[in-house]
């Protein structure tokens, strides 16, 4: 190493300088070249003196520099720790709120604020729930202008090239989650019927075909593997029900046919965040936890209940992959009413009932399905649901969101819609 170097050099030279002054002061009588010789070794042990001194403050200039990147090291590792807490805390917020929380994500510098980046952080998803992405990739245009740049860039990122169709729509829904409304439904199957057009140019004649499709394959999923449905969907009427959907003609009944097989075969199927609520891809319209009245036995218990897809579901708890029970909503009605030892009680019944004399109430039974204690999912024997909420507040707002519920159709409406505007 050069210090030791130089150390090593200066003491030999210090050595030989001892010598030639011992021997003068011995008496030696030196020659002229001796005294020059002893000129040189002392300007060579200045000159080493002196590199050994610049050498010393090299090395402490370098310690101070050490020194501050270590202090610039522990500033940035500070700064990033900070802004990783910024970021959590913005994906948190967007699971709760998606647009606040978004704005958080741009402002904390997790994004840019362009709609492709917007796009790709929401196509990547880490940390980020799919029901808040379908969310915002549904936002309505008029009060927010850049989501239709970013839902056609959210769209780009997927390749659906040479995809078969169901594959192609499996991916799509995979990426995020459908909202409850039509409206939002509706824009974002526009976009996959775009997007699998660009890809698959000449699969079909138009984009509302491709559109029409994507809505009666969900409906399919609903029809065949959902529990509350009694009269399971079958390939003859999945073919009826696309008739004249191409433009006014009809697709191949072999695309058809594989299209039904496939989905018959294999549900779709959505990420474990939402495993709970496996029988719909729509985000929940209200959920929460109520106490349920049994059928047989009047014994009460505590429930994790899920509105949505016009079916109201009831879990043992939210983590709870299958639930207990299904109560589809059409033709019922809900209410509020009365129990002797209970408050805020309301119940689910059969129109008639509702209608009917008090005495006919009990001959109507709901067509409602639960899984027994051996995992298989059987017909309830319910006349009614009656239904506890915690405060008033809670149960008028479970009777508005169901009463809702059983008016509308989100998928259905928009499948009538655009088949109409096309057959």
């Amino acid at each position: 190493q050069p210090s030791h170097r130089l150390h090593h050099r200066l003491h030999t030279i210090s050595v030989m300088a001892a010598a030639v002054e011992v021997g003068e002061a011995d008496g030696m009588h030196s020659r002229h070249g001796e005294h020059e010789l002893l000129l040189q070794i002392r300007e060579q042990k200045k000159q080493l003196a002196d590199e050994m001194q610049e050498l010393k403050d090299a090395i402490a200039e370098i310690q101070r520099e050490l020194n501050e990147l270590d202090e610039n090291s522990g500033d940035e590792e500070a700064e990033a720790d900070e802004t990783s807490a910024k970021v959590r805390a913005a994906k948190k917020e967007f699971n709760i709120k998606p647009k606040k929380g978004l704005k958080m994500l741009i402002e904390c510098g997790a994004v840019e604020d362009s709609p492709q980046a917007i796009a790709a952080l929401l196509f990547e998803g880490d940390g980020l729930k799919k029901g808040a992405t379908g969310e915002i990739l549904g936002q309505n245009p008029s009060l927010w202008a850049d989501v239709t740049d970013i839902l056609d860039a959210f769209g780009r990122l997927h390749d659906f090239q040479d995809m078969d169709f169901d594959k192609a729509l499996r991916a799509y829904l995979w990426s995020f989650r459908l909202p409850g409304e039509a409206q939002p439904i509706d824009r974002l199957m526009v976009a996959f019927a775009k997007r699998y057009m660009e890809c698959n140019a000449g699969k079909f004649s138009h984009e509302d075909t491709c559109y029409i499709l994507a809505f009666s394959t969900i409906m399919l999923n609903t029809g065949v593997h959902n529990p509350a449905v009694k009269n399971k969907q079958t390939l003859e009427s999945f073919i009826s029900m696309n008739r004249g959907i191409d433009q006014g003609k009809d697709l191949p009944p072999e695309l058809l046919t594989d299209l039904f097989n496939s989905i018959s075969a294999s549900p779709f199927k959505l990420p474990e965040e939402e495993a709970g609520l496996s029988y719909t891809f729509f985000n929940p319209e209200r959920a929460g936890w109520l106490q349920k009245e049994g059928g047989q036995h009047k014994t009460w218990k505590r429930r994790w209940f899920t509105l949505a897809n016009n079916c109201l579901y009831y879990f043992e708890s939210p983590e709870s992959v299958k639930p207990k029970g299904t109560i589809p909503l059409e033709s019922l009605h809900v209410r509020e009413c009365t129990d002797a030892k209970r408050q805020h009680c309301f119940e689910i019944i059969a129109e008639q009932a509702a209608v009917g004399k008090a005495g006919a109430k009990g001959a109507l039974s709901i067509k409602g399905a639960k899984t027994n204690r051996k995992g298989q999912i059987v017909l309830g024997k319910h006349s009614s649901y009656k239904i506890q909420a915690a405060d008033r507040t809670e149960m008028e707002e479970w009777i508005k969101c169901i009463r809702a519920a059983m008016q509308k159709d989100p998928v259905y409406e928009m499948y009538r819609l655009k088949k109409l505007r096309v057959t």
